[in-house]
């Protein structure tokens, strides 16, 4: 019986994880857009894609999820240029359009 509910955990906390996965990429996204709108340059593929997920303590030093969304945008139409967006928790921490040196 007790393995039963262990499984039933287990589920429940994975579903959670994707679940809050789904909603912070949700927050990235809107925000790289915004970024992207303010800059004047076109976002690519309308995605972000994690490539980084870390525990990490925010300022008043409790336990939160770092995530680093990686996203391409251009200038002209011609070019794909990189992009990261930072979030630690639900805040978003900075969204940097990355341009050739």
């Amino acid at each position: 019986m007790s393995g039963e509910w262990l499984v039933v955990a287990l589920l429940g906390v994975a579903g959670w994880l994707w679940w809050d996965a789904l909603q912070k990429r949700e927050l990235a996204m809107h925000a790289v857009r915004a970024a992207c709108a303010r800059a004047g340059v076109q976002l690519l593929d309308e995605t972000v894609a994690l490539r980084r997920w870390l525990p990490r303590r925010d300022e008043n030093q409790q336990l939160r999820l770092y995530r680093e969304f990686a996203f391409e945008y251009t200038l002209s139409g011609d070019d794909r240029l990189p992009g990261r967006a930072r979030l630690l928790g639900a805040r978003v921490l900075g969204i940097e359009l990355i341009e050739p040196a």
